[in-house]
């Protein structure tokens, strides 16, 4: 029971840490291996746990995300879902390793472009995404949230800001929709494949649920500066504590 209660706290902060920043698959998946689920199993079961979450924070953001009128949300929304399926799929036939010896990196790169573009847009107005090159980052972006999923959420920050978007919540808005879509087909393929280990993961995601709606409110009345230094701050947290783990 205790064990249950743990992997609940981690979820529920998981869940508000996708809805401010990203990375609370960070928290599910080590908490997991901690209370002996095997690594894919763990990987897997995160996904699922977190979903639930991802979806009431879309919800909380809907009016931000309709508003985010620079971006063909249906587009974004079909390449997401294909792309969760394809990283689903890998996970189902690769070892973790492949993908997470990349993760520091990622994170590293992610995390600078997104702070280059929160503190000096000038610079960021000569790296533009186009509306094809954006299209095709963020479905390289969904095969790995379908295949691990940390660290997604600054992956799609950096790109949105590579993109031109500039309004902090409707980019939030946007992350947690088209995350929540990639791991839709993720949870759906997991599922299906019988690599969820249940009893952990109906606990979690009740709290992911909770964390993830209390994030999303929190989060929309932050200052958008103050929004972007956690966003940054979290990311180079992250960035460290996975070269020192791979050290």
């Amino acid at each position: 029971m205790l064990g249950i209660l743990v992997l609940m706290l981690a979820a529920f902060c998981s869940g508000a840490l996708n809805a401010v920043a990203g990375g609370g698959a960070f928290i599910t998946f080590p908490a997991l291996l901690f209370a002996g689920v095997p690594p894919v199993a763990a990987n897997a079961s995160s996904t699922v746990a977190l979903f639930p979450g991802q979806a009431a924070s879309s919800w909380a953001y809907r009016r931000e995300i309709a508003a985010g009128g620079q971006v063909n949300v249906p587009v974004f929304a079909a390449l997401s879902l294909v792309g969760g399926l394809v990283g689903a799929l890998l996970l189902l036939v690769t070892p973790n390793a492949t993908f997470a010896r990349f993760v520091p990196w990622l994170l590293l790169f992610a995390t600078t472009v997104f702070a280059i573009g929160a503190y000096a847009p000038g610079i960021v107005s000569r790296l533009r995404l186009g509306g094809r090159s954006v299209l095709a980052v963020q479905f390289l972006i969904s095969i790995y949230g379908g295949y691990f999923g940390g660290g997604i959420g600054f992956l799609m920050l950096a790109a949105l800001t590579l993109f031109g978007l500039r309004d902090i919540h409707a980019m939030n808005g946007l992350r947690l929709l088209l995350a929540m879509l990639m791991n839709a087909a993720a949870v759906g393929t997991f599922i299906v494949a019988g690599a969820v280990s249940w009893p952990e993961t109906v606990a979690m995601a009740l709290a992911a649920v909770a964390g993830g709606y209390a994030g999303a409110i929190g989060a929309k009345r932050v200052d958008p500066k103050l929004l972007k230094t956690l966003v940054v701050l979290i990311g180079a947290v992250l960035t460290l504590y996975f070269f020192a783990k791979g050290a």
